[in-house]
């Protein structure tokens, strides 16, 4: 059953106590409100501010468990505070682990005070949960993927013009990288798991998949740098650092360019332009 009133004052307080900084918002010359405005929590949410407000004032309908989750992650709530939400919207709680997309608060305060910088949060499938917005520039809009194609393992070996955006020297080693890395998520997470469903459907229609995996191969690092060719810009040579989570297996990527280098400085042409790569 859903408790409207004590979801609306958990919702209140919430949005009370996280500041427009705790969310990469700017503050602004007049602010009066003591914590975020309800609008400013709807556009985190993507939700309309009528529809929230609804919720928070206790008057709404029941809002789904989707909806529920896209609150919880434009809150920052953390994973208990993401379940008590869930059951007071009458809904049980998603799986924790690293079947989940909710984004730590730690992990999303990190990416939201780089706003000028590529960076991204992703799961161990190399699903993109989070893009700032030069790292859409870079390496494109995630939010347009859906399914398998959210996995970047999974678009190697099935969309050609992904590789385009890479030197043709380096994809190599970088479908090694990926098949051996999948091998490492299926052998953590079983026969049953979604990572051992796509290495099966990839082994099942793929060739250079299916060879790589025949091989047996784990423990393949990745390049120490990442080498891009984008469109609007040229070539792109960063480097890329990453922060784990280890409680839900998400991992921070940033990328950075060696300072007064070519790289550097188109890279801040794509993050003044905001040009996709469209390859991706």
């Amino acid at each position: 059953m859903m408790d409207r009133a004590a979801l609306a004052t958990f919702l209140r307080h919430r949005r009370e106590a996280l500041q427009p900084e705790d969310v990469g918002l700017p503050r602004g010359a007049r602010r009066r409100t003591s914590g975020l405005r309800r609008e400013e929590v709807a556009m985190l949410c993507h939700i309309s501010t009528d529809y929230y407000s609804r919720i928070e004032r206790g008057t709404g309908p029941q809002p789904s468990a989707a909806m529920i989750a896209s609150i919880a992650q434009g809150l920052h709530l953390s994973l208990d505070e993401r379940d008590h939400v869930f059951r007071l919207a009458g809904h049980h709680p998603p799986q924790r682990g690293p079947s989940s997309h909710h984004v730590s608060p730690g992990l999303l305060r990190v990416l939201d005070r780089m706003a000028d910088t590529p960076a991204e949060i992703i799961t161990e499938l190399g699903e993109t949960l989070k893009q700032t917005p030069a790292a859409v520039a870079l390496l494109g809009d995630a939010s347009l993927r859906k399914g398998d194609e959210a996995s970047l393992g999974y678009r190697w070996f099935t969309d050609p013009a992904l590789r385009r955006a890479y030197p043709l020297e380096d994809q190599a080693v970088l479908s090694r990288v990926y098949a051996a890395g999948l091998r490492d998520v299926v052998a953590q997470r079983g026969p049953s798991s979604r990572a051992a469903d796509l290495a099966h459907r990839l082994a099942s229609t793929n060739d250079e998949f299916r060879r790589l995996w025949e091989n047996h191969e784990v423990g393949v690092r990745p390049p120490d740098v990442k080498r891009f060719h984008h469109p609007q810009v040229g070539h792109l040579t960063l480097q890329c650092q990453t922060l784990v989570d280890p409680e839900q297996s998400h991992r921070l990527l940033v990328y950075t360019a060696e300072p007064g280098s070519e790289s550097a400085e188109r890279l801040a042409l794509l993050t003044m332009t905001g040009a996709p790569l469209r390859a991706t």
